[in-house]
């Protein structure tokens, strides 16, 4: 294992080149995220409208994913995710300035499969930069991309205060973006691992990423049920004052961040394998603690454990994913991502119909055993100690 003084000056640099981009894409998202009620009374959406023109951005990612694992087992990481990036900034515009809803749908659409194209040729540049380190660093990546997160939503909130319109304020963006491109890209990995003449292009998935992906699936529906579901819940269930709403969400999203730049350190300390056990230990019990005790306090306390325990099973996975060997490392990493974002996908609207014909309680106790499934499947995963 190399300690930082031993790591390459060439690989420490390629991990700012690749955190820059992680940080990109996640500011690319947010800033879109950050104006949509803005362009929802700009084309006189309802709310049950506007959630059916949103769909068209998961159909473009996932209708990306195939493709996006044969373009960078092709072309490599390094030329795909410059043409990624960019074209993912360019189209952050386009979504500022449509005056019909059809010109919505068909942006959003291309939006969400430029997104994920960008993320499996990031990703895979991760795992190249990790290979070099030869040690855990792929959750750290995924942490800036967090970080993106807030930076968007604060740039929103500052753009509001201006009164800038949506297409000024996604220019700008786009110009910042494209600006740290044309400044990361000759410091990106050139060589992917596991791209050799002798690693399959296309290949039926394994148990090995099978399991991974399901791990992925588990800990995405988790993601995906608190992003939509966690200010519902407060209001509904803890029925916390207007100005707490938010509260739950806020406290998830901090420690999912925070948990993300110290999961490279406790990977290394526990083990991969352990750190996924544990982390769905921590997800099942921070979400039965807010189901047990629906109280503004406990349920911020079980919010905060889920956001810890949600932080570091994707990028684990994915690190384990692209690092297997037996296919190309951007294949396999399409091949887990399409099992996990079923999950981030289809979980919220079952846990939709289950609240309705139940309770949200129930609903979340459910997904408390979806994070309990992601520790039983570590155990049975070939994942490196």
């Amino acid at each position: 294992m190399l300690s930082l003084t031993q790591v390459p000056s060439p690989a420490r640099t390629a991990r700012i080149a690749v955190s820059a981009l992680f940080f990109s894409a996640g500011l690319c998202f947010s800033s879109w995220a950050s104006r949509i009620p803005a362009i929802q009374q700009k084309l006189q959406l309802s709310e049950a409208g506007l959630g059916m023109v949103l769909l068209s951005l998961p159909m473009g990612l996932m209708l990306s994913l195939p493709v996006s694992g044969f373009v960078v087992a092709r072309y490599g990481s390094r030329r795909t995710v410059v043409i990624a990036c960019l074209l993912y900034a360019f189209l952050l515009p386009f979504l500022g300035v449509v005056s019909f809803v059809w010109q919505l749908v068909m942006v959003l659409f291309l939006f969400g499969f430029a997104g994920n194209l960008l993320n499996i040729s990031m990703n895979t540049q991760a795992v190249n930069v990790e290979d070099e380190y030869g040690r855990s660093i792929m959750a750290s990546f995924h942490g800036v991309w967090s970080v993106a997160g807030f930076s968007g939503a604060a740039i929103g909130m500052l753009m509001l205060s201006f009164s800038a319109s949506p297409f000024l304020h996604f220019c700008i963006i786009t110009a910042l973006v494209w600006s740290i491109v044309f400044v990361a890209y000759k410091y990106l990995q050139v060589k992917d691992i596991h791209s050799g003449s002798n690693t399959p292009v296309f290949a039926k998935p394994d148990s090995t990423l099978l399991k991974l992906g399901l791990i992925a699936f588990c800990c995405m529906v988790c993601e995906g049920t608190m992003f939509d579901w966690s200010g519902i819940y407060f209001i509904k269930e803890v029925q916390a004052p207007q100005s707490l709403t938010t509260l739950g969400y806020v406290a998830f999203m901090t420690t999912m961040a925070g948990g993300r730049f110290a999961g490279d350190w406790l990977s290394v300390k526990l083990g991969k394998k352990n750190m996924i056990r544990i982390s769905g230990l921590l997800i099942a019990g921070g979400l039965m603690l807010a189901v047990a005790l629906p109280y503004i306090v406990p349920a911020t306390i079980g919010f905060l454990i889920t956001g810890m325990g949600v932080s570091s099973v994707v990028p684990l996975v994915y690190s384990a994913a692209g690092r297997s060997g037996k296919i190309a490392s951007g294949v396999a990493l399409a091949a887990v991502s399409t099992i996990g974002y079923l999950g981030f996908l289809f979980g919220p609207p079952a846990i939709g119909l289950i609240a309705q014909a139940l309770s949200l309680r129930w609903s979340f106790t459910l997904i408390a055993f979806l994070g309990l499934g992601t520790t039983l499947l570590a155990g049975f995963s070939r994942i490196e100690k």
